[in-house]
């Protein structure tokens, strides 16, 4: 069952100072159920720094961020969030099942098991490998089968595309079409141009 198409995340007025440095200020955004937020810019810009604040792991030094009219935090905002990060968040000594089983129990069941999740991510017969023994374009695609296996609306990925070939990114661009199609969003960044197809594509550019 798809995720119903109802919701809306809105940035207003945001800021952030690092070191004393403006990285962005008065930003504003809306991004509502099938679309992306696109977070260009060069290094140093603040992209992973919006994101951080998106996630609720920083607040922002001006502004605030809303989940279908309530602040983040005071709605079921972080239930209906998952971030995967640049690096991949996965335990190398364990087996990819067991890492994909510790994801589930951390979250609600979403709309694929770990065996879908595992063939959608080309990583089936891979479930009694250990980690430390994939590559890292495997490692990256397993970071991003725990999105398919939890139930998130919103989906922050930083760099998503990193490690992976030009097969993995086309795999992974089809994942993220799949997941606006049915009612989710997402906001990300990359170096990479992305092309998700019958998709509204936002951008914001931070340079």
């Amino acid at each position: 069952m798809g995720i119903k198409p109802a919701y809306l995340l809105k940035g207003t007025d945001l800021s952030c100072i690092r070191d004393d440095r403006v990285l962005f200020e008065g930003l504003a955004f809306e991004l509502v159920s099938g679309q992306v937020l696109l977070l260009e810019g060069k290094n140093g810009s603040g992209k992973t720094s919006l994101l951080r604040i998106l996630c609720g792991f920083r607040e922002p030094d001006a502004g605030q961020v809303f989940w279908c009219g309530d602040t983040i935090n005071d709605s079921q905002y972080y239930v209906d969030m998952a971030y995967v990060g640049h690096l991949d968040g996965v335990k190398k000594e364990l087996t990819v099942l067991e890492n994909l089983k510790v994801s589930l129990a951390l979250g609600s069941p979403g709309q694929y098991s770990i065996e879908q999740a595992l063939t959608n991510v080309h990583l089936a017969g891979y479930e009694d490998v250990l980690v430390q023994a994939l590559s890292a374009g495997q490692k990256r695609r397993l970071s991003l089968a725990r999105l398919l296996i939890t139930k998130n609306v919103v989906w922050i990925l930083d760099e998503p595309f990193t490690s992976l070939d030009k097969q993995g990114i086309a795999l992974i661009e089809s994942l993220m079409s799949a997941h606006c199609t049915s009612g989710g969003m997402i906001v990300l960044t990359s170096h990479h141009d992305i092309e998700l197809h019958d998709v509204d594509v936002q951008r914001i550019n931070l340079s």
